[in-house]
């Protein structure tokens, strides 16, 4: 494979690359080592690429692998404030975007404490928007074991933002 090839073929994934990255190591500048790791990676075995259906689902392995390698390496530091998305906030008072900055903050917290496999496979599906059978593809799980797990995740997450909000405590 040569630069033109890999250049077509690797480098459109590298803003889903970076997203997932970001997903586990929840630091920028560890996301985009991250990144760089498996884009060396693959450069590095580019001649063995040709060997694979899609080079997509082999990135996505790759990224994940690498950020949980990272993770089990040493402990991570919470996401901070500023290495949070600007949340968009278009006409909406000073307390809307206060109250909507601090429940982006509790989500981003939230979908942080879930266990790995459904950390994955919520952001795969609800924020990359692959299909089921692409997710099936880049994590190996049946389709059947990604909907409970994705359903799991959704509504553990629900759960635990409603707990944290105090919505249960007589409203």
């Amino acid at each position: 494979m040569d630069l033109q090839a890999f250049n077509q073929r690797i480098l459109p994934v590298q803003g889903r690359l970076f997203r997932m990255a970001m997903l586990f190591l929840r630091s920028r500048v560890e996301a985009e080592d991250a990144m760089q790791d498996v884009l060396l990676r693959l450069w590095t075995n580019r001649e063995q690429l040709e060997n694979y259906n899609s080079l997509e689902a082999l990135a996505v392995k790759m990224i994940r692998n690498v950020c949980l390698d990272k993770l089990k390496s040493h402990n991570k530091q919470k996401m901070t404030h500023e290495e949070l998305p600007d949340v968009q906030t278009g006409d909406a008072s000073p307390y809307q975007q206060t109250e909507q900055a601090d429940s982006n903050q509790l989500i981003h917290r939230l979908i942080g404490e879930l266990p790995d496999q459904q950390k994955l496979v919520l952001h795969l599906r609800d924020v990359e928007e692959y299909s089921f059978e692409e997710i099936e593809e880049f994590t190996g799980l049946s389709i059947n074991n990604i909907r409970v797990i994705l359903s799991r995740a959704r509504l553990k997450l629900r759960e635990n933002y409603v707990k944290e909000n105090d919505y249960e405590s007589g409203y």
